[in-house]
């Protein structure tokens, strides 16, 4: 009996060892297979003209660069922004060209491999906040003069700030298996049946604007849903809207002109300014595309299949009996701003009336609002709300959330002071 359990275990151990070998071999193989895909040294940097600069300041304008790499009020692309993940916190880097803490003594090569592969120059597997998933679409071209520009601006001294990850989320290695799972790899593939424009949209809106990254729903290992592609989704406690043609909750009731204009400005005539995460999408990117490429964006929405996701939009009458405690507090806080009928006093940036986020019973966006505040920049200057999180109790601002809800998107409001004092912690954190 001893022998034969002695047999056992041995063969257990040999087992074990073997899947160990066989796991170390396939991630030393994939790694090295990601790490060194076109990558090819006797390749030379393609000299920085001032054509290449300005082709890649529209082009980085187009992928958003600034939003995720610029804190407010500090220095541009010098990193620091935080990005709170249900598994913990990771910061952006710095992508100027300073040689100690930037990517000053990045090659072409070691650019386009961080967009296409998600790889540092010193082989780190990045973390997909950063989104290679979507920018592995883009040309090389079109990355490398991004690269142009980023080192044709001033440099900044920002060491990264360090990750705030537990195990086993903070082993980049393991990432190896993600891609392996979750990115293909590819350069943007038009559509020959498609026209140039809706092809220039899709480019513009996966490969570059990488718009899916927020408004696509995530598996349970933060891979994108393909299936509900553009379905909406929930990002850093905001609701990224249904982007398809769906009309119970999509954008099916908007027209054309409203997309470019939401899409231009960062408001739409009957739906209300854009606030939190896609705020900073309009002010740092969309507001500086050329009227044909935002045409471009909208057709290619419009061609996006349906998905039901989200809430559902449908006539209603305003709630029997809305808190008078809210309408109170409305009226002497916000009505400077924002009328009883939807109009906005000042500016149609402050206009309520078809605001998607008032037509959600939870009033997730609304009480994002409500605590963060909102602002964006615009061709009129800046639209500005402050945050109201100090000067009013929980039950207060639920009860002005509420109001917000039944006056403007006329539903019932479900918003609690649980839920407010909740989301005040998640700010703080």
């Amino acid at each position: 009996m001893t022998t034969r359990a002695t047999s056992r275990s041995s063969i257990l151990r040999i087992s074990l060892s073997l899947i160990t070998l066989a796991v170390v071999v396939a991630v030393g193989f994939i790694a090295r297979r990601l790490a060194t895909r076109e990558i090819d040294p006797s390749v030379p940097d393609v000299p920085a003209t001032a054509e290449l600069v300005a082709q890649g300041e529209y082009i980085a304008r187009a992928a958003d660069c600034a939003a995720c790499h610029t804190q407010p009020g500090g220095k541009p692309f010098a990193g620091g922004v935080a990005f709170k993940l249900p598994f913990g916190t990771l910061y952006s880097t710095n992508i100027t060209a300073d040689h100690e803490t930037g990517i000053g003594q990045w090659s072409d090569d070691d650019f386009v491999r961080a967009l296409h592969q998600g790889v540092a120059k010193d082989g780190r597997n990045l973390y997909p906040a950063f989104p290679y998933t979507s920018y592995t679409a883009m040309t090389r071209d079109d990355a490398v003069a991004i690269k142009a520009y980023l080192f044709s601006l001033p440099t900044a001294h920002a060491p990264d700030t360090p990750d705030q990850l537990p195990f086993p989320f903070n082993q980049r290695w393991t990432l190896t298996f993600w891609k392996w799972m979750f990115l293909d790899e590819h350069r943007f593939r038009a559509d020959p049946a498609r026209s140039g424009s809706r092809n220039r949209g899709s480019y513009l809106s996966t490969a570059l604007g990488h718009c899916g990254e927020c408004h696509t729903p995530r598996n349970i290992l933060m891979g994108m849903s393909t299936g509900k592609a553009f379905a909406g989704a929930e990002v850093s406690g905001w609701d990224a809207y249904n982007l398809t043609s769906d009309p119970a909750s999509g954008l099916g009731e908007w027209t054309d002109t409203q997309l470019q204009q939401f899409l231009s400005t960062g408001h739409a005539e009957n739906h209300g300014p854009a606030a939190g995460p896609m705020a900073d999408v309009v002010e740092n990117s969309t507001r500086y595309l050329t009227p044909e490429d935002i045409q471009a964006m909208v057709i290619y929405l419009r061609g996006l299949p349906a998905q039901s996701g989200g809430y559902k939009i449908q006539a209603a009458a305003p709630p029997a009996s809305m808190d008078s405690r809210g309408r109170r507090l409305f009226v002497q806080a916000c009505t400077g701003c924002h009328l009883l009928d939807g109009e906005g006093r000042q500016s149609p940036w402050a206009a309520l009336r078809g605001d998607r986020s008032t037509r959600e019973s939870s009033g997730t966006n609304v009480v994002q609002v409500l605590i963060q505040g909102s602002q964006i920049e615009t061709r009129q200057g800046s639209m500005f709300m402050h945050s109201f999180a100090d000067g009013y109790s929980n039950e207060e601002l639920a009860a002005i959330g509420n109001f917000v809800i039944g006056q403007f998107g006329l539903r019932q409001g479900a918003i609690t002071p649980e839920q407010i004092r909740a989301q005040k912690a998640s700010v703080a954190r």
